[in-house]
């Protein structure tokens, strides 16, 4: 299949294209930025574009890092104006040129904190903060790409020691001040890094999936649990608990998130039959130590 791939320029995007590439199909990835190797085509998400002839799938991963930079006025608006406007023009293109599939990436914080409540791909979302309300109007900016198949991913935590939350999370447990957020006891919607790509590829190849995919390991773990197992991992002590004002005093309204429950689980994907590689957090996070 000839699939164009969108917002690759991060620690997801570049080993999606490889994993896509090595699965036989064809990638074509959009950049903004002159074409500085084969298989690239330069865009701008402002303006419309014309997606190559016989393109069968898109996948578009644009979006600025929330977690990148403190939440300025201005930031914000760059974390939503770097999803809804790229989402908005691929969308167009896939209806316009009767592209088949539109992959497009979205988020947990859809769901809100939710405690221990058991979440699906069917559980209702929520607004009334910042991230929940952009996702609401991401996906809704995906979904205009119909009638052709949408799948929105809401994905969990993805774990690999090259970017991502863990990588700032590594150094400071490896400095021995890594502990749990507050209680511990929310929930924090994880997958592997290699179970992402893979559940890419069987979205694409999986007709009956559309419409929100939470991509979740299959084992949901509390915060407590995640960081018990890192730091177990690490052989780093993970004694003292990291209250929410020091959280804030770092990242300012972003820690908001990282209190959150989120306790998702991947229905879609188990009732079509995926197959997890990494099925428990201590199985997740030693692969993400280890590739």
């Amino acid at each position: 299949m000839r699939i164009v791939v969108a917002g690759a320029s991060g620690f997801l995007g570049q080993p999606l294209i490889a994993h896509l590439r090595s699965a036989g199909h064809q990638v074509t990835q959009l950049v903004r930025r002159e074409p500085g190797r084969p298989g690239q085509v330069r865009w701008d998400p402002t303006k419309p574009v014309r997606l190559p002839d016989e393109t069968g799938a898109v996948v578009n991963l644009c979006g600025a890092g929330v977690g990148d930079h403190r939440w300025t006025t201005a930031y914000k608006e760059l974390i939503y104006s770097s999803r809804i406007v790229p989402t908005t023009t691929l969308a167009t293109a896939v209806r316009e040129q009767d592209v088949p599939l539109l992959v497009n990436a979205s988020g947990v914080a859809a769901y809100g904190d939710r405690g221990d409540e058991v979440l699906t791909d069917d559980s209702a979302t929520v607004t009334g903060d910042f991230l929940a309300d952009l996702s609401v109007d991401w996906e809704g900016a995906a979904m205009t790409a119909a009638p052709a198949r949408v799948a929105i991913l809401r994905t969990g935590l993805p774990l690999h020691r090259s970017g991502g939350l863990l990588k700032p999370l590594l150094l400071a447990f490896k400095l021995g001040v890594g502990g749990k957020l507050g209680s511990g006891r929310q929930w924090l919607p994880w997958i592997s890094r290699t179970d992402w790509l893979r559940a890419i590829g069987h979205i694409i190849a999986t007709e009956e999936l559309a419409g929100p995919v939470n991509l979740a390991g299959p084992e949901a773990a509390t915060n407590a649990e995640f960081t018990t197992t890192l730091g177990g991992l690490l052989h780093r002590p993970t004694i003292m608990p990291i209250p929410e004002f020091g959280v804030r005093l770092l990242v300012g309204e972003f820690a908001n998130e990282a209190f959150k429950s989120t306790r998702m689980v991947p229905e879609a994907l188990r009732r079509t039959g995926f197959d997890f590689e990494h099925r428990t957090i201590r199985e997740g996070l030693t692969a993400a130590l280890r590739d």
